[in-house]
Parts: C-alpha cells; structure tokens; sequence
C-alpha cells in the first residue's frame, strides 16, 4: 500500500508538473480524442493537445499491464515529417551527428538537432524511405522550432507535415502476436525497421520501435482509418489503452531521455549520455553545429553527466531536487518518480562526472530535509527491445 500510495502522489505531480509547463491554450484534438473520452480517459493539456494521462484502470496499473501484456498510446500529437529532394541525405547530415547517408532503406535512426553550441534542440527518428526521401518522427512540442529550423537551412529540400496522419504505439512483450494477427509480416521485422503493412485493408507504416523499453511498434496511420484501427487492437485480450502518465513511468525505468528533462539546449549529447547515437564515421569528420565542443568532450570527457539515481527510502525525488555531496551541491534531478517495474522510487539526473560511479553516496534536499540516494546504473529494468533469432 505505502508504494501505491507514493505511485499515486507521483502521478498527481506529474499531471500538475505537465499542465504548469504547457501553458499554451490547448487548441488541438487529435482523431482518437472521442474514443479517449469513450473509454474514460483523463485528459490533460500537453503541448498544445488535449491527450488523456490515464485511463479508469489507472496509471500503476497501465504501466504493469505494458510490462506484462501490451498497451495502445496515442502518440498522434508527434510531428510526422517527408523531406525529400537532391542530395536530402546529405543536407539534412549538415544538422545532425548521424550518417543519414549510410542509411539503408527501410531503417531507421535515432539523432538529434544540435545548437552551434553543442546542445540539444530536438530528439528525432529518422527513417529513409528511398532515395532522395527521408521521413521524420519529432517531439510534439518541439514541431513549430524544428520544422523552422530545417527551412532555413535545408535549401531546395521540400518539407511536408503530414498533419492527415494519425500516430500509434503497440508497445509490450505481446505487441508482436497481436499485430502479427493483423499485418504477418510485424512478427519477424527488425528492431528499428520500418515497413509498410496492410491493416484491415489500410496500408500502415509501421516501425519497430518505441519509447518503454519494451519490444513494441509505432503505426502511422491515416486520420480518417485510426479510431477505427484502434477499435481493432483494442478489441484483443492482450491490449489496454495506456496514457501520458505510464508512457513517462516506462521510458523512466527504461532510461530513456525525454527532452525538456535530460535533453535541451544546455545540455550536450555527451553530458546526456547519447553518444552511443553518434557513429564513428561522424566523430571522425564532425561537420555539424556544436562538433568542437561535442567530439572535445567526447574526447575528454564532459564535466557533468546523466545518471540514474536511486533514493533510499520510499518517496520520489522529483524534477528540479537539488542533489548534494557534502555541503556542495553537485547536479539536479532531471525527472524522478515510482517505478512500478522496479518496485522503488528512481530517478535520472545531471551530476558532476566525478560523481558518477555507481553506488556514490549523495543527498538531495527534499522539502528542506537531506535524503540520502545513490548513482545507480541505468535502465532499472531490462529493456527487452526485439532482437532476431541467429
């Protein structure tokens, strides 16, 4: 009970932590919204959309039966992007660390936008859908920035939205035979590979990829066909809808970076701990905004770091905690809640480098008071991402 307790205190933080940060009027349905208000969902504004951050069945419980089962988000307030022209793979390398034009069609690749400075604008997929076009996947409240930041610089490459395109995660360790009874071809697709699968009679295209660490799929899908669509997964015994509230519980035991925590425009992908998405081949020619400070602390090291943290006692320690060694204070909490997998509170954080071993001793100073935690290792839990039989 005392975990449920402080789960629960965690996600009416999170609500009120999500509502306070996206003051923007909400002006925006997407097409599921009246199945959202048909199954009960809680809805919330977030990044310019009214999304539901739970359903009846509750956020603990969303988040387990993800883990166990499979669960169906709504992820349509992403932006969809097309680029397409000559030399678009090239172009579009001039504003990003990863080798797009090593891309192979049908693949898809995890970068981010970078600032002249080194630090973060956007977290993106990327997916090369054939020579000279290429198809993006970018953070909701990140679209208006990144789509003017590629036409200023991306000169004589067209740019579409796809604002007729609805967006969908299956995500969990059931996701593969559910799809698979409706698009055959899912069950044996690669991790981060995107196909295009008739469901029901529309043609999809689906990724195998995902932000809960579990094995799973994003489906694009048109608007006019997505409740329906939806309708159909959610119709089998394995699938539940899953909110905002879950989504963010799973990519946090997953440690998975979520902009506007561990990833910004002061914080580099190094200080993140996302080199593993720059490649040799970009590290050795650099060639994009903020590569002198990106490779030098590649090469020596950056003087603070992502981390995971874990508290000692029951309750989380939130976003903004101020973390201690000794009198000093040493890194922030960048997103912190209860871990349902885990079974105990977890957090991620930005730390002094010097710190970051795992089982280092710090405080964070919660309502006044020193709560004793550790750096712990990242994820809390085994990610379980589809990996094809050898």
């Amino acid at each position: 009970m005392g975990a449920e307790r402080h789960f629960r205190k965690w996600c009416n933080a999170f609500i009120l932590l999500e509502q306070r940060l996206n003051t923007m009027s909400v002006t925006k349905q997407t097409a599921l919204f009246s199945l959202h208000q048909e199954l009960g969902g809680k809805m919330v504004p977030f990044a310019g959309y009214d999304m539901p951050v739970q359903y009846p069945l509750g956020i603990m419980k969303e988040h387990l039966h993800t883990r166990a089962a499979a669960g169906l988000f709504d992820v349509s307030h992403m932006g969809q992007v097309e680029l397409s022209g000559d030399k678009v793979e090239q172009k579009l390398e001039a504003l990003l660390p990863a080798d797009v034009q090593a891309l192979k069609p049908g693949r898809i690749k995890y970068s981010f936008f970078t600032t002249e400075d080194g630090g973060v604008i956007d977290d993106l997929m990327i997916t090369k859908d054939g020579e000279g076009k290429l198809f993006l996947v970018i953070n909701a409240g990140c679209k208006e920035g990144d789509l003017a930041h590629m036409r200023k610089h991306l000169q004589d490459v067209e740019i579409v939205e796809h604002n007729d395109q609805g967006l969908i995660a299956l995500q969990g360790p059931q996701a593969s035979a559910v799809l698979s009874r409706f698009a055959p071809a899912a069950e044996t697709q690669g991790f981060m590979s995107c196909i295009f699968a008739d469901i029901d009679g529309v043609n999809c295209r689906v990724s195998r990829s995902g932000y809960s660490g579990e094995d799973g799929y994003e489906i694009s899908i048109p608007n006019s066909d997505i409740d329906r669509i939806s309708r159909l997964l959610l119709a089998e015994t394995e699938v539940e809808a899953i909110g905002l509230g879950a989504r963010d519980s799973l990519r946090l035991e997953s440690g998975l970076c979520l902009y506007g925590h561990e990833l910004d425009t002061e914080t580099t992908p190094v200080e993140a701990d996302i080199i593993w998405a720059i490649p040799k081949s970009r590290r050795a020619t650099g060639g994009f905004p903020g590569a002198e400070r990106i490779l030098s602390e590649i090469t020596d090291g950056p003087k603070r770091i992502c981390v995971g943290i874990k508290p000692e006692g029951r309750a989380p320690m939130r976003e903004g905690t101020a973390l201690f060694s000794g009198d000093e204070q040493v890194g922030t909490i960048t997103s912190g809640g209860f871990g349902p997998s885990a079974g105990h509170p977890v957090a991620m954080a930005i730390i002094r480098t010097d710190l970051k071993e795992i089982g280092t001793a710090l405080e964070a100073e919660v309502r006044g008071k020193r709560l004793p935690c550790k750096v712990a290792d990242l994820p809390f839990v085994k990610q379980n991402y589809y990996r094809k039989p050898k």
